[in-house]
């Protein structure tokens, strides 16, 4: 992507963010730039054009850092090695790298600020905050906590209760975070967050070696 494809992009997230989607106009996010209707046009087709190409690039991002941290990059399909095989050291690794993004990433800062705002607006908001933010995550860790207990690594129980008892204080601690601007504060958070997962994995997982990050679920 060209720097000033780049810069479309995060001023006309940034006006999403700030006024809603339906409230900003290709006018105002050229005025917003500097640059003519025409320009603009020269490189989105329309505002529909910019916000698919950041959905596109927040799901790229999602998938490398589900590959980074050694999680199934998809929702449960069957395929339940996948899920089987991932390590308490792996979703640990994932959920830490999903709440830095969520709470310090420009893009996905006002990606999520502008779904919060238009989640209220109209259907297709609603059900895409659902899908990144709410019942999507949710039900990914459903699943993954499912196939835990079915090999015999995580403790029997409600996988659904579980995975909202997980997910929840993400949540929480992403909208406290953002009542925040100083860094050192943010850090807590974080680390508020870490030790969250850390007393999950010790409450859940049937198997504890001396190494906590070597537990295998």
């Amino acid at each position: 992507m060209s720097k000033t494809k780049e810069k479309i992009l995060l001023t006309a997230l940034r006006l999403f963010a700030q006024d809603g989607y339906e409230a900003v106009s290709m006018s105002k996010i050229a005025g917003e730039l500097g640059i003519t209707k025409g320009a603009l046009y020269k490189h989105y087709k329309n505002k529909r054009d910019i916000f698919d190409t950041i959905f596109e690039h927040v799901c790229q991002l999602d998938i490398e850092r589900s590959k980074k941290a050694g999680v199934p990059e998809k929702e449960f399909d069957g395929e339940t090695q996948l899920f089987r095989n991932t390590s308490t050291k792996s979703v640990k690794a994932y959920m830490q790298s999903q709440f830095q993004y969520w709470t310090n990433d420009e893009i996905a800062c006002n990606f999520r600020r502008m779904l919060t705002l238009e989640q209220y607006r109209n259907t297709e908001a609603t059900n895409l905050y659902q899908k990144v933010l709410g019942s999507g995550p949710v039900s990914f860790i459903e699943d993954l906590f499912r196939e835990m207990m079915e090999e015999g690594t995580w403790h029997k129980g409600n996988p659904m209760q579980m995975a909202v008892e997980f997910y929840a204080p993400f949540y929480l601690l992403l909208s406290i975070s953002d009542g925040t601007s100083d860094k050192d504060e943010k850090e807590k958070i974080a680390d508020l967050f870490t030790a969250h997962i850390d007393c999950f994995i010790e409450k859940y997982a049937t198997h504890k070696p001396r190494n906590s990050e070597d537990i295998q679920i």
